[in-house]
């Protein structure tokens, strides 16, 4: 469903403009809770079908649409979350959230019309990076959605609580119990140049297939996971110690051929996209501490791969 007509003046109807105003707030919403770019536009489509269900004399009455479409978007992505962690148990392999470019970096058509991907309407900050979303996936979907809610968009708890279906009081202990999940997982901080020249590195070493040094620039307990989702060819568990690490990356570009390294922003992060022939084949996002990497997530599926494909 695609929401976007005008009168027949061209002019564009003051209920719908102030009602479409609200489209980035929900997207960036819905992606957050949801990890995947997908899931939240089918959210913010189907709360603006709720909306238009209704008989203009119902919306009449609804005093902050903004706030109406917000409660709604937050109870559809609270039952998919339900649903989705189920879905997720059958996912073959691991499953990642979906990496996004920054909007100045978009390769192929859509970076040249700012309304047709949603990718477009999510703001990328802190709560947006790729170790802030595999945290959010630990968390049971009430508390994700209250914590989200609170933490992330200001909301009070009263309105939280109405969300949620919980008390005000059980909704601050949800966001509480995820505000220490958060902290359990957070490492000092790197300043953003260094985190760069990390990465930077990791792709010079990569290219000349050199094991010694992806060794030197990987912690000695790194992780790698790769989510092919059954339509790429991948690995299905973490990959776990640097050397392992590095011997994995090596074994990809032996099998690979002609593979390019570009080093891209993922999820507000400095990142790199793998590609093959023009084409998008993955995408990697990193965590980088002091000058190591100490986690990479790859995705591979070609699905979650829209905003960077070519064409």
């Amino acid at each position: 469903m695609t929401i976007g007509s005008t009168p027949g003046d061209g002019a564009l109807d003051p209920e719908l403009s102030a009602i479409m105003s609200e489209r980035r707030q929900l997207t960036n919403l819905a992606y957050r809770l949801l990890g995947s770019l997908a899931e939240a536009e089918d959210a913010v489509q189907e709360t603006y079908a709720r909306w238009y269900a209704m008989t203009p004399q119902q919306r009449s009455v609804i005093e902050v649409p903004g706030a109406w479409l917000t409660t709604v978007a937050s109870r559809i992505c609270l039952d998919l979350l339900g649903s989705a962690r189920a879905r997720r148990e059958r996912y073959l392999g691991a499953w990642v959230p979906e990496p996004l470019p920054d909007r100045a970096e978009w390769i192929g058509e859509r970076a040249e019309d700012t309304n047709a991907d949603p990718a477009e309407r999510v703001t990328l900050d802190e709560s947006i990076t790729m170790a802030f979303l595999v945290v959010l996936e630990s968390m049971t979907p009430a508390e994700r959605v209250a914590f989200v809610l609170h933490d992330v968009f200001r909301y009070p708890f009263a309105e939280v609580a109405t969300i949620v279906g919980r008390t005000p009081a059980a909704c601050r202990q949800l966001a509480s119990s995820a505000r220490r999940r958060i902290r359990a997982s957070q490492a000092p901080g790197t300043p953003a140049a260094q985190r760069v020249g990390v990465v930077r590195e990791f792709r010079r070493a990569w290219e000349a297939k050199d094991i010694a040094a992806l060794v030197a620039l990987l912690d000695p307990h790194a992780t790698a996971v790769a989510d092919g989702g059954g339509l790429a060819s991948t690995v299905l568990r973490p990959v776990e110690g640097g050397e392992q690490v590095a011997r994995y990356a090596i074994e990809i570009a032996s099998r690979v051929p002609h593979m390019t390294l570009l080093e891209r922003t993922v999820n507000g992060e400095p990142g790199l996209v793998a590609q093959r022939d023009d084409v998008t084949i993955a995408v990697l996002a990193f965590h980088v501490v002091g000058d190591r990497i100490t986690r990479i997530w790859a995705v591979r599926n070609p699905e979650k791969l829209r905003p960077w494909t070519t064409g």
